[in-house]
């Protein structure tokens, strides 16, 4: 794993859907899986942005997150939206909870 932290991923996203899973029951919300390169955790509400930026041999947790929106003439909120529209697209939706 290109991590380097063995099963960790596979335990947090178990996890993730344990704790989520009744979010499922409500309208608009789809969970999907993907299997691309973690080079930052896009967390997404509208055109609202949380990206957690990843820091080689640092967890999530102590690397830098931020709060981006899309806005006028603006580029890097874009960016990221594209990035998370293209992985988005490809993923696979999860269809059992």
């Amino acid at each position: 794993m290109d991590e380097g932290v063995g099963n960790a991923v596979a335990a947090k996203i178990h996890n993730a859907l344990v704790l989520y899973r009744s979010l499922l029951d409500l309208p608009g919300i789809e969970f999907r899986f993907h299997r691309t390169v973690l080079y930052n955790s896009i967390y997404r509400a509208d055109d609202r942005l949380f990206v957690n930026t990843h820091v080689y041999g640092a967890p999530a947790a102590q690397a830098p997150v931020w709060h981006l929106r899309k806005m006028p003439g603006g580029e890097l909120a874009s960016h990221y939206l594209d990035s998370f529209e293209r992985v988005w697209n490809e993923a696979t939706p999860m269809t059992e909870a």
